[in-house]
């Protein structure tokens, strides 16, 4: 059925708005005036609404005049860059065949790059009336404008000045996750007024910290403008991280300090300033509308039927591959539009260097299973400007087939889970895991040596966002999320944890000091793997959630970051900081190629040797023990060495991992005469300093639960 529009809505004269373009899709300030274009294939008609300086009257509605390949559009010749507006959209309501269309419903741009206000949560945002005997087939006509954000049009001039992309190699990435409010709430160099805010990160101090640490590119935390859930809301929570989007070209209002756009972008400034890029992580499958029952704030309202994945034998239902109620449809045109015109708007006009994408397989999902030349994937490699940014897929959802890691297309990176797992697995003692834990170190060639894909594909990680903190996975055996206020239920129950002998803090000096070791021995296997290493911010000083493995609605002194060190946090940043100069110091440790055990003839040499604590190679039978836990690692940087000489280039290093509760005697390789194994790292002692311990004898003892990284001195090195 199509319902009729507002009888009390405000009218324009007609001789004020223009034909204007269909393109570029948006509210588009040239100068003069702003073009308006949205996208919809259903509707009947479209209103523009314009709202005054607060966002809180409507002055007047125009109908967009023109209709052009599914565009309506229009040009106001006396609009100009601080216009709050947002649309009204007619067209049939009928849910069973996927059209959800109600003009009492203010509706938010897709393409609007501004917004202003927050949700309210009302009866009014629903399409529908809820409690109504027809549930969401009935319709509502409340107004629904009081409680919506309004879009807000923007000037784009700033002055990059000097301003350009760091452009730091993949082999030489290392990635720092953090969540912009977090990082700077408890920080106490950031000004009051500017934590929590992309201002906050422009803190010298800020990124001193982050510099120091030896990282290269910041992975920021959904900043896109999103929902937060009124059931969490009503609990005194909001949803914290993020991943509730609603506008693919807005950030969050509530990241802006002063209010303006131009803040985002003098943030990156500052950022590639200080030689670090800025990586996005992005939510492009789903939106804050979720399913049936949901709100109509957006898209839900522009073109239900094209914007979403409806179930084929009841478009009144939502495919839900995403586990959040709805999915957005890439294989729709306009929509695949719509998510590559928004990265290209955050790489080009905002200067962001790369994006990790939430869900990912989704977005390489047709209806009939994922897709490796998926159009999104496809439009993504061949595009000019995307193809030369950093692209991270998150391989995996909730759908059908949606475990992909290692499957995506050549040019993209991904988060490799399989390390997560066989890392913690490995170091908390469980058996079998020897052969894993070597095929993890070496950047899972198992998964990502193929069709010349790159080590650095495989993005290596202990911890996420997602999860235990990295002193939490130390700390507790079991999950403790009840300030979530779910009973405990929400979050994974399978952390591969080991409290290693408490559940929380203690005052037993030996708990803590293996926690502290066990901390050392994740950051030393993070860090030395091949691959693309990714931290945690905090992790670095041992921050604590408390057991909350599930922080997502905790904007609260539990998400945040705690910037007050104690002498814990202070003696584990020094060591990761003296692991990342060694990361960089040696190339055999980033290597381009993957580390498959080939000899070099010419110089009679393997990449990578495996050798058991007698010094002898590894035999099927040491893989397939069970009880297996001590391992060395014997790589020799000749066997690839070409183009312009590196310093360290050459270099060859012996990693020695003992996850046995007891020391273990490692017989080393036999070296020639004026030769000598010198310690470069020993998580058992953190304070040993290159060159302080060497010329072993033909044995080492490696002490338990712990490291030893070892490199070959030579006759004529220096």
């Amino acid at each position: 059925m199509t319902k009729p529009r507002p009888t009390d809505a405000p009218v324009a004269e007609p001789s004020r708005i223009r034909e204007g373009l269909p393109f570029p899709l948006g509210a588009t300030w040239d100068g003069l005036g702003v073009n308006f274009a949205l996208f919809s294939a259903h509707a009947t008609k479209v209103e523009l609404c314009l709202f005054d300086s607060s966002g809180e009257v409507e002055l007047e509605r125009i109908e967009l005049p023109e209709y052009t390949d599914e565009i309506f559009h229009g040009y106001l010749p006396d609009a100009h860059p601080g216009q709050i507006y947002g649309y009204r959209v007619h067209g049939p309501y009928e849910p069973q065949n996927g059209h959800r269309f109600n003009p009492n419903k203010l509706l938010i741009d897709p393409y609007a790059k501004q917004l202003i206000g927050s949700l309210k949560w009302s009866e009014a945002l629903f399409g529908y009336t809820i409690g109504h005997p027809d549930g969401d087939l009935s319709f509502d006509e409340r107004d629904s404008a009081p409680f919506v954000p309004k879009c807000k049009v923007i000037d784009p001039a700033y002055t990059w000045g000097r301003d350009q992309r760091v452009g730091i190699p993949w082999e030489r990435t290392i990635l720092y996750e953090a969540h912009v409010r977090g990082i700077s709430m408890r920080h106490p160099a950031v000004p009051a007024g500017n934590r929590g805010t992309f201002a906050g990160l422009m803190c010298d101090e800020l990124l001193g910290h982050i510099k120091q640490l030896g990282v290269s590119s910041i992975e920021l935390l959904p900043i896109h403008a999103y929902v937060n859930d009124q059931h969490l809301l009503q609990k005194g929570l909001n949803n914290y991280w993020g991943y509730n989007s609603i506008a693919f070209f807005a950030p969050h209002p509530r990241y802006l300090a002063n209010g303006k756009i131009a803040e985002f972008k003098e943030m990156v400034a500052h950022l590639h300033d200080a030689g670090l890029e800025v990586i996005l992580d992005v939510v492009y499958n789903h939106t804050a509308e979720g399913n049936e029952l949901g709100p109509t704030l957006s898209m839900r309202g522009i073109d239900n039927a094209s914007y979403y994945r409806l179930m084929p034998d009841d478009k009144r239902f939502y495919i839900n591959d995403s586990g959040t109620g709805n999915t957005l449809d890439l294989s729709h045109p306009c929509v695949l539009q719509l998510v590559t015109d928004s990265l290209r708007y955050w790489a080009g006009e905002m200067h962001v260097d790369g994006f990790r994408f939430d869900l990912a397989t989704i977005l390489g999902r047709y209806h009939e299973g994922f897709d490796e030349r998926h159009s999104f994937l496809v439009a993504c490699r061949q595009d000019p400007l995307l193809s030369q940014v950093k692209l991270i897929a998150e391989p995996w959802d909730c759908g059908p087939g949606g475990y992909q890691v290692g499957n995506f297309a050549p040019g993209w990176a991904e988060w490799n889970d399989r390390f997560r797992d066989t890392v913690r697995a490995f170091w908390k003692g469980d058996e079998g895991q020897l052969a894993d834990f070597a095929a993890r170190m070496t950047a899972s060639g198992e998964l990502f040596n193929r069709r010349g894909r790159r080590p650095y594909a495989s993005i290596n990680f202990i911890t996420a966002h997602d999860g235990f903190t990295l002193r939490d996975l130390v700390s507790y055996n079991d999950k403790h999320n009840e300030d979530n206020d779910e009973n405990n239920q929400d979050g994974s129950n399978n952390n591969l944890s080991w409290n290693h002998g408490a559940e929380g803090p203690t005052d037993d000096p030996e708990i803590n000091a293996l926690r502290l070791r066990q901390m050392r021995n994740f950051f030393a296997t993070l860090l030395l793997a091949q691959g693309t290493p990714m931290i945690v911010a905090g992790d670095e000083f041992s921050r604590t959630q408390h057991g909350n493995n599930n922080a997502y609605c905790q904007d609260s002194e539990i998400g945040w970051v705690n910037w007050d060190l104690d002498d814990e946090g202070a003696a584990l940043l020094k060591f990761v900081k003296r692991l990342t100069k060694l990361r960089l110091a040696y190339p055999v440790l980033r290597r381009s190629r993957f580390l498959v055990g080939d000899y070099n003839e010419a110089i009679g040499v393997k990449d990578v040797t495996w050798l058991a604590p007698d010094g002898s190679e590894m035999s099927v039978e040491q893989w397939q023990d069970s009880q297996g836990r001590t391992l060395g690692m014997l790589m020799d940087g000749r066997a690839q060495v070409s183009g312009i000489p590196r310093p360290g280039a050459d270099a060859t290093l012996l990693l020695i991992v003992n996850a046995y509760h007891d020391a273990v005697t490692f017989t080393l390789p036999q070296v020639p005469e004026g030769e000598n194994w010198n310690c470069l790292l020993d998580t058992d002692r953190p304070q040993l300093r290159k060159g302080e311990q060497h010329e072993f004898d033909s044995a080492l003892e490696v002490a338990g639960r712990s490291l030893v990284l070892l490199e070959l001195q030579r006759e004529d090195d220096s």
